[in-house]
């Protein structure tokens, strides 16, 4: 388990900057190697333009696509201070399909801002976005303020707007800051262009970002990804999201809460006698019991996930197709899935302005939110995502798409 990796999510309306600064921050932090760096200026240099740091980010993108090199989802950098993910999502709907299936999970995120076009709907959209995930450690990037001469009056405008958003969302901002990401300034060395800012660089102002609290000394919990039999051993094999773990501790097997004994932790052909939370292993059970993907294995204790068959929760839809009440989808959450269907759509409101479009509705249209009951055909586990974001997460399937995000609220 990496404890000094932070995962940041990078967001912002299209064009308003989002490529080049992810690209200037990997250039600024020497985490491009220089083949490619060069590839990329003499691509610029043949068709006679400057560098453009967005074809950085474009380059990983290619990559990613054709599977070379380049994790399905995650971008790499790293300060004198951590290393750091970057959740690459162009636009919402990928935002929330990386950030709510657990692919990716961010612990902090920037919003960029476009100073000559200022806070857009989609800009909202995704300020909106970092509230219903509950993301606390929020960094307002003003970009291309190089384009509007510098103005600190412009700057202050376009800050006071973001803060009285934030503000009607409840969540805080850590930092604004005043950058130009095409020509560096403020991203890892203070802009002399703007000596009214004395705040921090970006790059500053990510290591200051908090990492999630560490949930090792919470009640045990491994939901099961999958059961391998390797030389006539059973192993149950999955990620601890909670808790710790030590050889000869008893757990329950749920659903049923049959109690089970750990008889001995595996991890890539190595014993092991302990294991926390955030690493994936694999167990030996004394038991011999049937196990398998979407169970999960608890400590006992008042803090045990809630089986149930019908959730409280508040979704996202991402389909253009509107929702309708009692359609037949997938609920996954975790390593859990069952057949479902939402049964009450309690409130519409509007992603961008928060507005309370309807109550009692029918239909749930795209990059709308709603809270809703959700009956599922057999239990499921699951706990509020307040409490433990890893079990209170879920998607909304239908087909083969991921339809809606959501988070439990009960």
């Amino acid at each position: 388990m990496q404890k000094n990796l932070f995962n940041v999510v990078i967001v912002g309306h299209v064009d308003h900057g989002k490529s080049t600064l992810i690209g200037r921050l990997l250039h600024d932090t020497h985490s491009v190697p220089p083949d490619k760096l060069q590839t990329i200026r003499q691509a610029c240099e043949e068709i006679g333009m400057p560098f453009e740091f967005a074809y950085i980010t474009d380059q990983i993108r290619e990559e990613r696509e054709q599977g070379i090199t380049i994790d399905t989802t995650q971008i790499y950098f790293h300060t004198d201070q951590r290393d750091y993910v970057i959740i690459d999502a162009p636009g919402h709907k990928e935002f929330m399909k990386n950030m709510i299936t657990g692919a990716s999970q961010a612990e902090g995120a920037v919003l960029v801002v476009d100073m000559l076009e200022g806070v857009r709907e989609q800009t909202r959209r995704h300020a909106y976005i970092l509230a219903f995930l509950g993301l606390k450690e929020n960094i307002v990037v003003l970009n291309k303020m190089d384009l509007i001469d510098y103005s600190q009056d412009a700057c202050l405008a376009v800050q006071d707007e973001m803060t009285a958003l934030f503000a009607s969302l409840g969540i805080p901002c850590t930092q604004f800051i005043p950058v130009s990401s095409a020509l560096g300034d403020n991203i890892a060395v203070p802009s002399s262009q703007m000596p009214w800012y004395s705040g921090p660089t970006v790059i500053e102002a990510l290591d200051a970002l908090r990492k999630r609290g560490d949930r090792t000394a919470e009640t045990f919990t491994l939901p099961v990804q999958d059961v391998y039999n390797i030389d006539g051993e059973q192993i149950v094999a999955g990620r601890v999201e909670s808790g710790n773990l030590r050889v000869g501790d008893q757990v329950l097997l749920l659903p049923g809460e049959q109690l089970v004994t750990v008889d001995g932790i595996r991890e890539f052909g190595h014993e092991r006698t302990d294991v926390e939370c955030g690493e994936s292993t694999g167990l030996v059970l004394a038991e011999h019991v049937e196990v398998h993907r979407g169970q999960m294995l608890a400590a006992r204790g008042a803090s045990l996930p809630v089986q149930t068959t019908r959730v409280h929760g508040t979704i996202f839809w991402m389909s253009s197709e509107p929702m309708r009440i009692d359609q037949d989808l997938i609920f996954r959450c975790n390593t859990q899935d069952a057949p479902c269907k939402v049964t009450v759509i309690k409130r519409r409101i509007d992603s961008s302005t928060s507005a309370l479009l309807e109550e009692n509705a029918q239909l749930l249209y795209e990059t709308e939110v709603g809270e809703v009951i959700i009956d599922t055909v057999h239990p499921v586990m699951i706990k509020p995502f307040a409490e433990l974001p890893e079990l209170g997460r879920f998607v909304l399937e239908r087909g083969a798409d991921i339809i809606a995000g959501g988070i439990i609220s009960a």
